[in-house]
């Protein structure tokens, strides 16, 4: 199986129906995993195993949904990865979605079904149309989640066609569409002066409820004047900014094939 099927059929054997019932500590400990919080210096996180028992050495936090996705993130390590100790340099997915760490990333995965399961968390999705950043955020209080981390959920749930992108004052750093967003919108290495993102991150002003954009001033295709997307975004510390774009213009979806930028990564 892997990760989040993993990580949903332990909250089957449970019998968890409810978010209120995703108490992090006592399924590591059923996993064999005991849980500690501890000052840590250079890592998030660490996993030591022996046998069949390991602990899990949790850095505090005054952010619970931190606290939460870390120890998801451990248990995900000795599901899958046991027999190896780990010194984990992040407490959440944007980090390891600027790089390759390929179990770091299983990890990660497996975390985000542990804490938001699809069972639960696609039924709070549906109930809404367009998420606002404040209906997000009270996604994320019912999960005990982080904003981030409920965002790229959103994403990879995929029952809205929406990217979340991450970017900081000088580049793009990472992106994850929906799965079912065609691959033929290509987003713009740095924001656009015309984006809602880029007035947050040089005037602070916020946009935290979707609003309309020209699709130009995120898509570097030439045809992407033609439409228009809700954007709204909010900022996460190291001077980065989070932006939710969803592509609420059908006709995104019946555009064929871009030649012009199948070059572009």
């Amino acid at each position: 199986m892997i990760p989040g099927q993993l990580a949903e059929a332990r909250l089957t054997e449970l019998g968890i129906r409810d978010a209120k019932d995703l108490d992090v500590e006592a399924i590591a400990f059923d996993a064999g995993v005991e849980v500690r919080y501890a000052t840590l210096a250079g890592c998030e996180a660490t996993l030591v195993g022996v046998g069949d028992r390991a602990i899990a050495t949790i850095r505090r936090s005054n952010l619970r949904g931190r606290e939460r996705f870390s120890t998801g993130h451990e248990v995900g390590h000795w599901e899958m990865h046991r027999g190896q100790s780990f010194q984990c340099r992040v407490d959440d997915p944007t980090l390891n979605l600027e790089s390759t760490a390929g179990l770091e990333r299983e990890a990660d995965e497996y975390a985000s079904h542990l804490l938001m399961p699809t069972f639960l968390f696609n039924p709070a999705i549906k109930a809404l149309k367009w998420p606002t950043l404040e209906q997000i955020q009270g996604i994320a209080s019912d999960f005990e989640s982080s904003q981030t981390a409920t965002c790229i959920r959103l994403a990879k749930v995929d029952t809205l066609p929406v990217i979340v992108a991450c970017y900081s004052a000088e580049r793009r750093r990472w992106h994850l569409p929906a799965p079912h967003v065609p691959r033929r919108w290509w987003l713009k290495n740095a924001l656009d002066k015309d984006s809602f993102a880029y007035e947050l991150m040089t005037r602070g002003f916020e946009c935290r409820r979707p609003r309309k954009q020209s699709a130009d001033a995120w898509f570097e295709n030439d045809d992407a004047g033609e439409f228009e997307v809700l954007e709204q975004c909010f900022a996460i510390p190291d001077g980065k900014i989070i932006a939710l774009l969803y592509l609420s213009d059908a006709g995104m979806f019946e555009r064929a094939y871009d030649p012009d930028v199948r070059w572009r990564k």
